[in-house]
């Protein structure tokens, strides 16, 4: 079953151990990692007046992003928070600046016409791009080269973090008033001594029908529970879509619980531009044999400037190690990955046993002599897909991604601060399939995920107020899937920017901070947090922060909030009721659905009209 965790983790866990701090920086906010949503999150405090403490393991900002991910992991292709659209709309503006506007680098940059391709990026422009956004705070004190190793901690509170540089000996102490965790793997939570999971849930402990040990089959049939209503509404969802479905095979897929987590692997940049291509060598100990049980199919094309990104291949179980091993165990995890993805790349080049055609495409290819020159043209991070998750004081499960009964939307929560568009997926989490299924605990949930909303409960532990997770958030492995994404973790950062700022102006504590004040601040700034197909992100407009505020009060049962239909007199009297009282926000989206379908007299207004009305009283 799942593993739970609340123990200190000694600092000889990580490299050496500490020894007495050569420095102590203060600040209002300590962000652990420069991931994008350490990022999103330190530019924003910085941005409203906070100083801030930016920490990296590597001299390298933006985590996978300048890793070699090269595109945009979202089905959704609108604005969705300030600072990812901000650091989106600059890749393009690079790109079309750089080259010009009828460029191939500018029109590869661009959203293709479908799949994953919401925007394509070099790991070298966008790790630019960044660097910028960084070095443009004065308020920001960005530390590269340094990694947490011990927590001081008095009874809810942090009040310092001691790090120490990767590969040396060298320490510094962080006095913060708020720390915000944004590593991949989680490092800060055994740290700090609060609770999180790492692995799968049973079946049973939170009724999700795809947790634990499960096979699933492609298939070409709509699973049985999803209705036609249900189908047609997901089908008008305005996503990116994808074809086909996928069913449990039963009685292999028991549903139990373990501590296994989805598969890793690198996004290798290659190119098949001879002048900034390096051929690959033959390795030492090549096992061909071992290669032929790869998978190498996975590829992101085109990227600008003749580059590819090579998404495989993963050892599935090996991985298993890197999650909670000390960064020695990280680091032969990283190797072994690394010498399989050479190793698979010249296999595909030379060996007999590869069909000729395609030992000619893949002789094209070689690494990147322009991208991680100064890694041996090695991404700096591998692709952590799930690390220890935290485990908070809401847990996001599958259920959170799926119309409420009696609805046609995914639950609203009054305290939401992001919105999910990704599908829930894993990737192999164990070897083996059965009966022609994919690895086990692969899945790709495209018609059973919805649009979500992320409470802010999510980001807090239960044992501390000061501390933020963003990033490895309280979320089930299954519901993991459908937020393990940079655009995602840069809503969830940059809101918990604003989570801390409020919690300074209110001379409290984030995880103390009345949810209410911060949902309405978002939703002001221009953050997307109730999805719809009809409502476009537009900062500083009542309208749209009305329909972003209400729509986690449960204002809505679909997807469409048809600002501009009739109120009628049914509808509105649900909506005051909700104002004035403590209904729950799903059973006023229940009553909302039942009576929509009903003839109704008509207020003779517009829905966004008798939204705008409630706005401004609450906000008088």
């Amino acid at each position: 079953m799942s593993t739970r965790f609340a123990i200190l983790v000694c600092a000889c866990c990580f490299w050496a151990a500490p020894v007495n701090s050569e420095e102590t920086l203060r600040a209002d906010l300590c962000v652990v990692e420069a991931t994008p949503g350490g990022v999103a999150c330190a530019v924003r405090a910085a941005r409203e007046g906070l100083s801030v403490v930016l920490v990296n393991r590597t001299q390298h900002p933006g985590g996978i992003l300048s890793s070699g991910l090269g595109v945009w992991d979202t089905v959704w292709e609108g604005k969705r928070s300030p600072i990812y659209d901000e650091l989106r709309q600059a890749v393009f503006d690079s790109y079309r600046e750089t080259y010009g506007e009828e460029s191939s680098q500018y029109r590869h940059a661009l959203p293709g016409e479908s799949g994953h391709t919401n925007g394509k990026f070099e790991p070298r422009v966008i790790e630019g791009l960044i660097r910028e956004m960084i070095e443009a705070e004065e308020n920001i004190t960005f530390l590269p080269g340094y990694i947490p190793v011990e927590v001081e901690r008095e009874g809810r509170l942090l009040k310092s973090m001691l790090f120490q540089e990767f590969r040396g000996e060298k320490t510094k102490t962080v006095e913060a008033l708020s720390f915000a965790d944004c590593t991949y793997e989680g490092d800060v939570l055994p740290l700090a001594k609060v609770a999180y999971r790492v692995g799968r849930e049973s079946r049973e402990e939170f009724g999700e029908p795809h947790a634990g040990v499960v096979y699933m089959k492609s298939t070409k049939e709509r699973p049985e529970e999803i209705s036609d209503e249900e189908y047609e509404a997901h089908e008008a969802l305005n996503f990116r879509s994808f074809s086909g479905f996928q069913e449990i095979l039963f009685p292999e897929s028991t549903g139990a619980g373990d501590g296994n987590v989805q598969a890793f692997n690198y996004r290798t940049i290659l190119t098949d531009n001879p002048e900034n291509r390096i051929p690959v060598t033959k390795p030492e100990d090549y096992d061909p044999e071992f290669l032929k049980t790869l998978e190498f199919t996975s590829i992101v094309r085109p990227i600008p400037n003749s580059k590819i990104g090579w998404n495989r291949p993963q050892i599935v179980g090996l991985h298993q190690e890197y999650v909670e091993g000390d960064w020695d165990t990280r680091q032969k995890v990283m190797d072994a990955h690394w010498d399989a993805t050479m190793a698979l790349l010249w296999f595909l080049q030379h060996d007999e046993s590869v069909p000729e055609e395609k030992r000619e495409h893949w002789l094209r290819y070689g690494l990147t002599k322009d991208e991680f020159p100064d890694n041996d043209h090695r991404p700096y991070e591998m692709y952590i897909r799930e690390g220890r998750r935290l485990d908070g004081r809401y847990m996001l499960t599958q259920h959170d991604l799926a119309p409420v009964p009696g609805t046609l939307r995914a639950p609203a929560h009054p305290d939401a601060i992001a919105m999910t568009d990704w599908y829930a997926d894993s990737h192999a989490v164990t070897k083996g399939g059965v009966r022609g299924s994919l690895d086990e605990g692969k899945m790709m949930l495209h018609a059973e995920t919805w649009p979500g909303q992320i409470p802010w409960r999510c980001l807090l532990p239960k044992e501390v107020d000061n501390l933020i997770v963003p990033v490895c958030f309280s979320s089930t492995h299954v519901a993991w899937g459908a937020i393990r994404l940079e655009p995602t973790w840069m809503q969830t950062g940059e809101a918990a920017a604003y989570g801390v700022l409020l919690a300074k102006e209110n001379g409290v504590m984030p995880g103390t901070l009345d949810s209410e004040r911060l949902v309405r601040r978002l939703s002001k700034e221009g953050f997307l947090i109730s999805f719809f197909n009809d409502v476009v992100v537009t900062k500083d407009d009542p309208l749209f922060a009305a329909t972003q505020y209400f729509g986690t009060r449960g204002f809505f049962s679909d997807y469409v909030a048809a600002l501009d239909a009739p109120l009628t007199e049914g509808i509105e009297k649900v909506w005051r009721t909700a104002v004035e009282g403590d209904a729950d926000a799903n059973e006023i989206s229940v009553l909302v659905h039942e009576i929509s379908r009903k003839k109704d007299a008509s207020t003779g207004r517009a829905r966004g009209e008798g939204l705008l009305e409630l706005w401004n009283q609450l906000n008088q």
